[in-house]
């Protein structure tokens, strides 16, 4: 069973840098891909970042080049490493696995963690 728990956001200045992480507590982490979503007030959810079980990387364009994914399977652990933050990433931030098996996807999500950019 996979079980996700996000850490690391907080309140930051325009410019800053945050990580977050998120821990899978299952015993089969390196088979799923995972990634990151965001949602804001009274926006939809959308993707920020992905990373496939064989380590390929995939960013919505408004992240890319500030943002970066990656993941250390020995730990069970997914990274978001979010530089030069900017007021429009505030979101609560949400950590997915997915792996399809049989030819259904199942998907995993997280809680959220609050990541908020304001000065």
């Amino acid at each position: 069973q996979v079980q996700l728990v996000e850490s690391g956001g907080a309140l930051v200045q325009p410019g800053g840098s945050l990580r977050l992480s998120c821990a899978d507590s299952g015993s089969t982490f390196s088979d799923y891909s995972m990634g990151w979503y965001r949602q804001a007030p009274g926006k939809q959810r959308e993707m920020v970042a992905v990373i496939s079980s064989g380590g390929s990387t995939h960013y919505a364009d408004s992240v890319k080049g500030r943002f970066t994914i990656s993941r250390d399977n020995a730990k069970n652990t997914v990274y978001l490493q979010m530089n030069s933050l900017e007021p429009e990433d505030t979101a609560i931030y949400l950590c997915n696995a997915n792996r399809r098996r049989f030819g259904k996807r199942y998907d995993y999500w997280g809680q959220g963690t609050q990541v908020t950019v304001s000065s």
